[in-house]
């Protein structure tokens, strides 16, 4: 009797070991075949490919309509030359005074990041599936930060200087509500993301949900949501500088006096002080990062979780954008930092009731107290006139009512209409131009496809420096050069958005899986067949992701550098708020809002239907 052994690859073989042709017809053959899995064709995976064409191809027509010149660029700059003639040189303020913006500056940011971490607390509760008491509960927790995502920071510090006294509390508000938005989603997304067995085992033994939840869910989110207002307190520090267009004390309010006056040496020097500041808090955020969080805890910093791997406490597992990957440079045989939030493993209850005081105690405890200190150091420099809180209510109702009804004034629904589309355009050939240059710079940073740590250094570090420049300033600048328009937004955005963007592929790409780039080094393959071939594949789906949030971002940014000249329809938006003309500034907002909406359900079906 003759028996037929299958290998894994599929071919039978003899009982000595020996290959098995088949003829064309041979029903083994054919029944193998049949046997053999195949994809099946998803209707919502072809529509969501055939809507990643068509967003790609109206980028290319926006970037074609937008009609950037390289060429015409170079002819440009004798234009910049000729204006940093005029201007002499930088000048700065008063060091005392200087000193004194920039510490308002930073606290006001400060404050309004941790208002909105706590906040978006019990939203995030409420918005995670594992936790939501109810369908209800979540729905609402969800629109609550879609809402304040989309509600340009601009606009309610409109609204805030209207109700309270100017200086720093406007700004605090503007911030914290606006940033609610994404802290609460990262939020929730890591509560998501939780190991279910602590919160059951503490339910099992009767414990409250209070109990449930400082127990078993906030030690394993800790190190995700520290990870998430560190990065979302450098984005605010950015965004702080346009808020100083509408009357928000600080280095923003200073440099707008300065350009609006035309001191325009003034106003450059604030401008070069505001990135110099943007570069040391990206550099010691990242700093805190790696003390509390490991030696990558840059990676995945919308979504970072850790457990144990293997044998070894205190090796990691990464969730980024919903999707768990294997990270940690321990699979590529580098040491790692221990991280302060580690979690340790005691021999007995006993002995975990007796912890003793190592030194990652030690640093947590000094951490902790630091950051409360950094906190209520922000909230005393920001110089709160707490009894506006008070005496605002009488304000509210008239300021509300003076949004209302919306109205486009003079200017007619068609200008504003097609000032919001070329405020898309703008969007759509930056995050196109944004993601040629990040993949570039990206995988070039990514440790697992650049050829040497030099390369992935230099290229993270350059990311660190574009990051450090607020887009508002840039945009400046490239109006001196080029003149006022979309030219100037679309490449300001693009710039920005490569610090972002690039940082966010190097971590996707440092995430995959590394068995299949083994594999493939394995059997002779080069780098290059290794990226195309196993690391850019498994990434995808993330950069998809990160695209989509770009393209978002984009979007409320340009409107906010139309304020500055940079094209769209934040011209009109800021006229109108000078100008008092609250009506026409609630009817650009719902524009706003309608298309950010808009681009936030597509990201969500499209995020699905690819996964």
């Amino acid at each position: 009797m003759t028996a037929t052994l299958v290998t894994g690859g599929g071919r039978p073989r003899g009982p000595q070991g020996g290959s098995t042709q088949h003829t064309p017809g041979d029903p083994a053959r054919e029944s193998l075949e049949t046997r053999a899995p195949t994809r099946k064709l998803d209707p919502q995976r072809i529509a969501a490919g055939v809507s990643l064409g068509v967003i790609a191809v109206l980028a290319l027509i926006a970037l074609a309509r937008i009609d950037i010149s390289i060429p015409g660029m170079f002819e440009s700059v004798g234009n910049a030359q000729r204006f940093f003639e005029r201007v002499g040189g930088l000048s700065f303020p008063e060091p005392a005074k200087l000193l004194q913006l920039t510490v308002l500056t930073v606290g006001l940011v400060l404050t309004g990041t941790v208002f909105a971490a706590i906040l978006s607390v019990p939203i995030a509760y409420l918005a995670a599936a594992n936790t939501t008491p109810s369908h209800t509960a979540r729905a609402i927790a969800r629109f609550i930060g879609v809402f304040t995502r989309a509600l340009p920071d601009v606009v309610l510090a409109m609204v805030f200087v209207l109700l309270f006294s100017l200086g720093a509390l406007p700004g605090i508000l503007a911030i914290g509500i606006h940033s609610i938005g994404m802290i609460s989603k990262m939020f929730a997304d890591a509560i998501e993301q939780i190991d279910e067995g602590p919160r059951l085992a503490i339910r099992a033994a009767g414990g409250t949900k209070l109990q449930e939840f400082t127990v078993g869910i906030l030690p394993q989110v800790t190190p995700s949501w520290v990870a998430t207002v560190l990065h979302r307190n450098d984005i605010n520090l950015r965004g702080s500088v346009i808020l100083g267009y509408v009357g928000v004390a600080g280095l923003g309010l200073e440099m707008s006096y300065a350009f609006k006056s035309l001191n325009y040496g003034l106003g450059l020097g604030i401008a070069l002080v505001i990135f110099v500041l943007c570069v040391a808090m990206e550099m010691i955020s990242g700093a805190v990062r790696v003390t509390m969080l490991g030696e990558n805890a840059g990676k995945g910093v919308f979504v970072r979780l850790f457990s144990r791997r293997g044998s070894r406490p205190g090796a990691r597992a990464s969730v980024a954008g919903g999707a768990a990957v294997g990270a940690g440079s321990a699979l590529a045989g580098e040491a790692s930092v221990a991280p302060v939030f580690a979690s340790p493993v005691f021999a007995s209850p006993e002995a975990a009731l007796r912890r003793p005081w190592t030194g990652a105690r030690v640093r947590g405890v000094f951490f902790g107290w630091l950051a409360f200190a950094v906190v209520v150091a922000g909230v005393v420099v920001s110089e709160i006139n707490w009894g506006d809180f008070f005496t605002f209510w009488a304000k509210l109702p008239p300021v509300l009512a003076s949004f209302w009804p919306p109205n486009f004034g003079s200017y007619g629904f068609e200008r504003i209409f097609f000032a919001m589309i070329e405020t898309v355009e703008i969007a759509l050939a930056a995050a196109l131009i944004t993601f040629v240059v990040s993949m570039v710079l990206g995988s070039f940073a990514a440790r697992n496809v650049a050829p040497n740590r030099a390369v992935s250094g230099g290229a993270r570090l350059l990311l660190v420096g574009i990051r450090g420049i607020p887009e508002l300033i840039l945009a400046i600048v490239l109006i001196v050069i080029t003149g006022l328009g979309a030219q100037a937004g679309t490449i300001a955005l693009a710039v920005g958005g490569v610090g972002l963007l690039g940082k966010l592929i190097a971590d996707s790409l440092e995430e995959v899986p590394r068995g299949p780039e083994r594999a493939l080094i394995a059997v002779g393959s080069s780098r290059t067949q290794m990226f195309f071939g196993a690391t850019l594949p498994q990434g995808s789906q993330a950069l998809i992701g990160h695209t989509f949030y770009l393209i978002d971002t984009n979007i409320r940014a340009a409107t906010l550098l139309g304020i500055v000249g940079g094209g769209g329809v934040g011209y009109y938006l800021l006229n109108a708020g000078q100008g008092s003309n609250y009506q026409l500034v609630g009817s650009i907002v719902i524009m706003i809002l309608v298309t950010v909406l808009l681009v936030e359900g597509l990201a969500m079906w499209m995020r699905k239907a690819l996964r």
